[in-house]
């Protein structure tokens, strides 16, 4: 029961996130994996859910990191990334997009390695 009505929260939370990528400088990129990680979790309310969709997004999540994490290590502060709305850098919203990318792919291994949620 828990794990639905937080898989049904996660649902909302990637919604939302989807439809305030507007302004992104690669927002399409963004609403696209968003509505991906929505339709993962639209997917798990099904009787038997194929476990495939979270396995991919968890495995796209942790390389997309990859590629990101190097270039900001040392270079961003927690304060840079929640001080200011706007983008200061290319690095904080880097940082910002490895947030969204951990949003997605912890719920990804959550869903990946247990049963049904319904």
């Amino acid at each position: 029961m828990a794990t639905t009505v937080l898989n049904a929260i996660f649902l909302i939370i990637y919604l939302l996130c989807a439809a305030v990528q507007y302004n992104d400088p690669d927002a399409i990129l963004w609403i696209c994996w968003y509505l991906a990680a929505a339709g993962m979790c639209t997917v798990e309310f099904r009787l038997e859910p194929p476990r495939w969709p979270p396995r991919v997004l968890a495995v796209i999540s942790v390389a997309w990191i990859g590629t990101l994490l190097p270039s900001i290590v040392g270079q961003v502060s927690l304060e840079d990334i929640f001080t200011s709305i706007s983008m200061k850098t290319n690095t904080v919203e880097q940082a910002r997009e490895i947030g969204g990318l951990l949003l997605v792919g912890l719920w990804a291994g959550v869903l990946s390695y247990r049963g049904r949620v319904v």
